[in-house]
């Protein structure tokens, strides 16, 4: 049998230099010099005659697009057997139909059998097809290919050895790309095996190790093999149980059970993994993925080298703690268990966790000075974030009154009974609220919103997930240390997790398994990214806190600079921020009007004008870029309207749905403003600045929300639960009910039991 699997595996390679794989999947962007494994079951057809051509078509663009960059690429490819038999199957029909039609009539045709095709036949008939396809394929992208041989001997002989070790990198300094395979035309014929229903064919085990050996005898930095499942499972892919491995290590071998082979060939995924290990300790990176999945294939190995969570990476250095996947798992067994708590105890942890923020005040204001210092000399921050990013004594203090608001309020979060209806007799439905299930919370520079969005959590008994900025690193570890020191008077630790591990917040949106919800807290651009990359898990959030305030004519006086002052200047970077000011065009030129361009002159705030603001004067501010700015800082933009109808029209087109607000002393127009205004909060005389979670008396908040289900606004306990429905029968069945049935429907609402209001 030809089989690379003679060379000794998990042995340091010969004539190669002990090399450093790359420790973590971020890394992989730094690869220059690349081998790409194309199994068979990725190059072929479903029919395992012919190739995949739009499948080939797409890696080898990416190939190139890789090429392009300045990387060096090589392609260990499968596909000439299975190329050369639909060659020479056609060329076999094609014979039999003339000999038949000549001697046997027309009758006979349908009769015709193929003979079984010798594989090496196959290979040598599909060699130069297969290599032209490639070469038209990559002439597309003005990339030249190059096509080599090998075979065992050619890695056991040394002269040769030099010589292959020569020519490939003779074509790589010419930026060409290398196509190779085993010279299936000249290597002994495999065992017969069933793979094919009995058609013997060349065994994808021998690229497999191939493709390890050249990676590891050219040091390359990555090979990526690319296979018709999504990469290595803890049991075999298709059980109910099977769990892909993000990231395999030496040794885990005991932990994994391999399943039967891929459709075509004879390595399967035990081949793969002992070729892979090979070429890790030889100094390669190795990811496996699938290269065939219509959704994936035509970016995987893009995205593998961009270092997003594609397939399962293989790595010698080992995390000291769990993974994010076993965090997701221990997030939402110790949310149930938080959730079947009584709601007292749920309330007594909440209480402990603002105890420890008043009581360990000088531990966090000691990590966070370290954490200020270090933004501060890197200067990575901009003002307004390190004033997020900043804890004192009185935000500490605020934080643990908030938290025993939250507790006060959530003894009868979990488990109310919102409906009862008496179906018929006997036979009752309640719904009832419970937790969502696993929440995933992404922040930026605010470790204050860390044991926040943890007591709200552990008040609806959710599991939490929290990955937190890298510039609040010590704050957040001793936050969350304080949190599940909290957690463990009633033994429910895991619970809340604090994702450590380096993983990108795009990847973490990908777990639509492990995570029910993603609340993100941060900038708009990144919940833009967060909502962009979310697959199959709903974001709860907004993009863009573009909040108005509008001046009616009948504005007070007294009222108009005060609600503006502290709707700008009291936290110009908080997400309700007044950012565009509108004011009714009878007011300008007028004492008020003057008034408040003073006054924003005194909070040196920078003025960007409107278009129509700026029509009405000779020497205007600068003219705004667009309405729709979210500034975080000391700018607005002012523009003019001509009546409340048009604020409304103007909040609608430019505005973010988050908070505007009407001052007035004329209710009528007033309470147009509130009705018409589509926005998630809308106020009348107040400031922007009240659309708060705590000062809504939610106690905190997770974050606003202008999206259009579930929850709206300011987010606390109750935006965090869901329902379930509760029958309670006695042996009841559907067809007791039909037209002939011994039961009727009552659907009778039943009184809800008194609620705990304490």
């Amino acid at each position: 049998i030809r089989c690379w699997s003679n060379i000794p595996f998990i042995t340091v390679p010969l004539s190669r230099a002990h090399g450093k794989s790359f420790a973590h999947r971020s890394e992989l962007k730094h690869a220059k010099r690349i081998v790409v494994k194309l199994g068979s079951a990725v190059v072929t057809r479903g029919d395992e005659c012919g190739l995949a051509l739009g499948r080939l078509a797409s890696i080898v663009e990416q190939v190139s697009m890789l090429q392009n960059q300045g990387r060096e690429m090589m392609i260990v490819t499968s596909g000439a057997v299975a190329f050369g038999k639909q060659r020479l199957r056609h060329e076999i029909l094609l014979s039999q139909s003339v000999r038949q039609a000549l001697h046997s009539g027309q009758s006979q045709l349908k009769d015709m059998a193929i003979p079984v095709l010798e594989a090496r036949a196959c290979a040598a008939a599909g060699q130069s097809g297969l290599m032209a396809l490639y070469e038209a394929m990559f002439t597309q992208y003005s990339i030249c290919a190059a096509q080599i041989l090998v075979t065992n001997l050619d890695f056991h002989d040394e002269q040769k050895r030099r010589n292959l070790n020569g020519t490939l990198h003779e074509l790589l300094r010419m930026n060409i790309v290398p196509i190779i395979n085993t010279n299936d035309a000249v290597v002994p014929p495999p065992e017969p095996n069933s793979d094919l229903q009995g058609v013997n064919v060349i065994s994808v085990k021998d690229n497999d190790s191939l493709a390890a050996r050249l990676a590891v005898e050219m040091k390359t930095d990555l090979l990526i093999v690319l296979s018709d499942v999504e990469g290595l499972f803890d049991s075999p892919p298709g059980s109910d149980d099977a769990k892909l491995i993000d990231i395999f290590y030496p040794g885990d071998q005991q932990s994994v059970t391999f399943g039967t082979k891929s459709r075509v060939g004879m390595g399967g995924m035990e081949a793969k993994v002992k070729a892979a290990l090979w070429a890790l300790q030889g100094g390669t990176s190795v990811v496996i993925a699938n290269g065939t999945h219509p959704k994936i294939s035509g970016h995987v190995i893009t995205d593998i080298v961009e270092g997003k969570k594609v397939g399962t990476f293989f790595s010698e250095v080992k995390p000291a703690g769990p993974t994010v996947e076993q965090q997701g798992e221990m997030s939402r067994a110790g949310g149930r268990t938080l959730a079947a708590l009584q709601p007292e105890q749920r309330a007594e942890i909440i209480y402990r966790l603002a105890d420890l923020l008043t009581d360990q005040r000088e531990e966090i204001l000691l990590a966070n000075k370290k954490d200020l210092e270090e933004a501060e000399n890197k200067g990575r921050l901009a003002l307004p974030l390190l004033k997020r990013l900043s804890l004192s004594t009185s935000k500490l203090n605020s934080l643990a009154i908030g938290l025993r608001q939250i507790a006060a309020s959530s003894q009868d979060s979990v488990g109310r009974v919102i409906r009862r209806t008496r179906i018929a007799k006997d036979l009752d439905l309640e719904q009832v609220t419970v937790p969502i299930g696993v929440l995933l919370v992404i922040f930026e520079s605010r470790p204050d919103c860390l044991p926040q969005v943890s007591a709200l959590a552990i008040a609806s008994g959710n599991g939490l997930l929290l990955k937190g900025g890298k510039e609040a690193a010590r704050s957040n570890q001793i936050l969350h240390h304080l949190t599940q020191e909290a957690l463990s008077i009633h033994g429910v630790k895991d619970a809340v997790q604090l994702v450590n591990t380096r993983e990108e917040v795009e990847d973490l949106c990908r777990l639509d398994k492990l995570i029910d919800l993603i609340i993100p807290r941060g900038s708009s651009q990144l919940v833009r990214n967060i909502q962009k990359a979310a697959k199959g898990i709903p974001v709860m959030g907004h993009s863009e806190g573009i909040c108005h305030v509008y001046v009616d004519t009948d504005a007070s006086v007294e009222k108009v600079t005060r609600i503006i002052r502290d709707s700008k200047c009291e936290y110009p970077a908080a997400c309700n921020a007044l950012e565009t000011l509108l004011i009714h065009r009878d007011l300008l030129r007028t004492p008020l009007f003057d008034q408040i361009i003073d006054m924003l002159r005194v909070e040196q705030v920078k003025i960007h004008a409107g278009p129509k603001f700026a029509s009405y004067l000779t020497f205007s501010p600068s003219e705004v870029k667009s309405l729709r700015t979210e500034y975080g800082d000391l700018e607005c933009c002012i523009e003019v309207v001509d009546s409340v109808q048009e604020a409304v029209e103007h909040i609608h087109k430019y505005g973010s749905s988050h908070t505007d607000v009407i001052i007035t002393e004329n209710e009528k127009t007033a309470e147009f403003f509130l009705q018409h205004v589509d926005s998630a909060c809308v106020f009348w005389n107040a400031s922007t600045r009240f659309s708060d979670g705590y000062r809504f008396g939610l106690g905190a908040e997770v974050g606003i929300s202008t999206s259009r289900i579930h929850a709206r606004g300011p987010v606390g306990i109750e935006g965090l639960l869901t329902t379930k429905w509760l029958l309670r029968g006695d042996n009841h069945i559907v067809s007791d009910f039909s037209e002939h049935g011994s039961m009727k429907y009552l659907h009778e609402s039943l009184p809800l039991p008194q609620r705990n209001i304490s």
